[in-house]
């Protein structure tokens, strides 16, 4: 592969146990069929090679300190899709015009409902769906067109704000359209945020109405709504709930349907619409806060369309014929940036979540078919620990096979990895041997897009195999409306996020602490700085941290400081390399970036999840720990240790043994001496959004996690 990919081949190949003799007869079958594959190849296509090797952006300039651009940006950045379209509510009219009643948002009927009884006792509910239902292009148009004038009704007014606290479903699209017609300033909240944080959102935007769901005014809203005095009106998306007497006076609930029919009845011109200008603020998206109380990043309708614009230019061919699966958080930027994408573009969006994506998914009674199996999407975005569970759990599944067809598994997936590094397709692989693997999520999959942090090269590798399609790694923030970086579909290399946007550019600032420069050898290291029309208006009501991550240069050009750092390789795609919160100085003076660790470790079948922590007042890393459950229990009976799950996990001789498996994984992944964790402690239970220990995108919450484990970081320590 190139010089410039971070994981060879050989590295990642799986192991197999096949008699010497009968592996060379295997081997010589394999390189025949490879030469007679290989010349209509060679004659017939462009290697996905040579295109790889293509530079794909360049510095502007010779200085250190230039920005790079892409290829086809060099001269100017992109901003809009489509010309005159400079705001989300004439982005939605042209391309209702234009696919009019072509279908848009799906949802699956629910046909049944039932509690299974599990057999640790605890009961699960199960549910059987039908087909998708579908709206229209103009289905839409005319709902969130209603839905706009009803709350202008209720007493909306444009430029301030509405809430929505609300699953990924078909009316939280519907919902932000009619803000975004009506000039309404959305502010999204992640369904899984803890009281607190739904309080100080609510409080600091001085909401009065919110959009929310039965389920989540029950259990969420419900006990805080007295904290929350602005509030007077609640619209549930999905029916009325039952009414209770603590209700506090003065606060009405609403239908969405009853909030439609409001705005029908009541004429549009008696009460025009006020259409946004580019630089009104389209939504208030309060990040997940992986450090402290959320923050409100104030995005405009033309930071969203510059965005969305430089997301749609990495994907070719999208268009009517691709099918999109929405299930991650709409509060996401990632996920209402893809879901804007496709919107634009004449694609079908069906919603799903998490319990109910696949066959196999919680929710899904035994028997009947998960989301991706009936809606058989081309397009999907995944955070890298949904794609890291898959990884453990097809690889759970190889182990378990017979021994040929485990081995049969495994000559097929390093004959694909050599073929994926010399840019060839394996289709006779792809139709007999991962057919299976690529039901899994339809079978129609031809493109995955991974962001929201970092994938590991074996997890990337994996999907690319297995899935027979591109993974594309993008790295965006909210900051930067979701843009920055997507790789090409035809890049295969791993541990890269590709090069700068069209609609953006990026620059490496030095770092000096942390010992990265942007005039380092062999390639330039430092901070990453992006600029571009997708690069948000700062945080609601925080002027300082406003200025601390954002300034103009002399050109009136708008720049984001990340925190993370980078470095480009020669053809213009960028690493990520360390950032600088996860960079913690060792008692003796050593750098450890915690990140690094985790990285290195968190692959290994034995572990879930895991948190590297160190301070400042000692000379080792120590880690918190959610092992997986099956290994876990099959370690300890190789070594003869006995007990619970919880007796297993508290136990200080399974610690040492996990101790012993992530020491040996550390010196293989080439870690330093005193960045391997030298202690753990190993957690029986998962770490969820519910529970408050990571973000909806599963990003480690350092500061909740260091809570929540201070007793046990003063033992491994020692108490002080």
């Amino acid at each position: 592969m190139n010089n410039h990919v971070s994981s060879k081949p050989s590295t990642m190949k799986l192991k197999h146990t096949i008699n010497p003799i009968l592996l060379y007869f295997i081997h010589f079958i394999i390189s025949l069929y490879t030469i007679l594959t290989y010349i209509p190849f060679y004659f017939f296509s462009e290697s996905r090679q040579e295109k790889s090797n293509k530079i794909k952006a360049k510095p502007v300039n010779a200085k250190p300190e230039s920005a790079y651009r892409a290829v086809n940006s060099l001269d100017g950045l992109a901003s809009v899709l489509y010309p005159g379209c400079d705001t989300l509510d004439k982005v939605f009219m042209y391309a209702k015009n234009k696919f009019k009643n072509k279908r848009l948002l799906g949802t699956r009927e629910i046909l049944n409902e039932e509690d299974e009884v599990q057999p640790n006792g605890k009961i699960f509910k199960k549910v059987i769906l039908g087909h998708y239902d579908w709206l229209s292009y103009e289905d839409v148009f005319v709902r969130a067109l209603n839905f706009g004038n009803g709350l202008q009704m209720l007493g909306q007014k444009p430029k301030t704000n509405i809430a929505i606290f609300c699953e990924t479903r078909a009316e939280w699209m519907i919902a932000a359209q009619a803000c975004f017609m009506y000039n309404f300033q959305l502010v999204t909240l992640y369904a899984t945020l803890g009281g607190p944080a739904i309080v100080h959102g609510l409080n600091e935007t001085e909401v009065t109405n919110i959009i929310t769901s039965k389920e989540l005014l029950q259990t969420k809203l419900k006990d805080i709504v007295s904290l929350v005095p602005r509030l007077r009106h609640i619209i549930t998306v999905d029916g009325k709930p039952p009414t209770w007497s603590e209700f506090p006076k003065g606060v009405i609930v609403h239908t969405m349907a009853a909030v439609q029919a409001l705005g029908a009845k009541a004429s549009v011109e008696n009460q025009p619409r006020s259409r946004p200008l580019p630089s009104d603020i389209a939504v208030i998206m309060y990040t997940s806060g992986s450090t402290g109380l959320p923050k409100g990043v104030m995005i405009s309708h033309s930071n969203v369309i510059a965005g969305i614009t430089g997301m749609a230019e990495r994907i070719p061919g999208l268009g009517e014929e691709d099918v999109y699966i929405g299930y991650l958080p709409l509060a996401h930027v990632l996920e209402l940036s893809a879901e804007l994408v496709c919107l634009s573009h004449g694609c079908r969006v069906g919603y799903s979540s998490p319990q109910t994506l696949a066959d196999q998914s919680s929710k899904i009674k035994k028997g009947s078919k998960g989301d991706t199996s009936m809606l058989k999407p081309t397009l999907m975005a995944a955070v890298p620990e949904i794609m890291d569970r898959i990884y453990k759990n097809v690889m759970n599944k190889v182990n378990e096979m017979s021994s040929f067809q485990r081995n049969l598994f495994i000559l097929a997936y390093n004959y694909k990895m050599e073929q994926i590094s010399k840019g060839r397709s394996t289709p006779l692989c792809d139709s007999f041997v991962f057919r299976k693997v690529r039901s899994l999520l339809g079978g129609n999959i031809r493109l995955l897009l991974c962001g929201g942090a970092p994938l590991s090269a074996t997890t990337q590798r994996f999907m690319n195999i297995c899935f027979c399609c591109p993974v594309g790694q993008g790295y965006g923030l909210t900051e930067s409306a979701g843009a920055g970086t997507i790789t090409e579909v035809w890049d295969y290399n791993t541990g890269r996020v590709g090069a700068p946007l069209v609609c953006c550019e990026i620059k490496l600032k030095n770092w000096e602490e942390g010992g990265y420069f942007n005039t380092d050898k062999p390639h330039p290291r430092g901070e990453i700085l992006i600029g571009g029309q997708n690069v948000t208006m700062g945080y609601y009501k925080n002027e300082a941290k406003t200025k601390t991550d954002f300034f103009e240069d002399e050109n009136g050009q708008r720049w984001l400081c990340t925190g993370d750092i980078g470095e480009f390789d020669p053809d213009g795609c960028l690493k990520i390399i360390d950032r600088k919160k996860d960079l913690v100085k060792l008692q003796a003076g050593e750098y450890v970036s915690l990140g690094k660790v985790e990285a290195a470790l968190k692959n290994l079948p034995l572990i879930d999840n895991i948190c590297a922590y160190a301070n400042s007042y000692h000379s080792y890393v120590i880690g918190f720990v959610v092992p997986n459950q099956k290994e876990l229990t099959e370690l300890a009976r190789r070594k003869g240790l006995k007990g619970t799950w919880e007796e297993l996990c508290n136990s200080c001789e399974m610690e040492n043994e996990v101790l012993k498996v992530l020491s040996e994984a550390a010196i293989s992944a080439s870690l330093e001496k005193f960045e391997i964790p030298v202690k753990i402690r190993l957690s029986p239970e998962p770490w969820t959004p519910e529970t408050g220990l990571v973000t909806d995108a599963f990003k480690l919450k350092r500061k909740e996690l260091k809570t929540h484990y201070q007793a046990d970081i003063e033992r491994m320590y020692g108490r002080k």
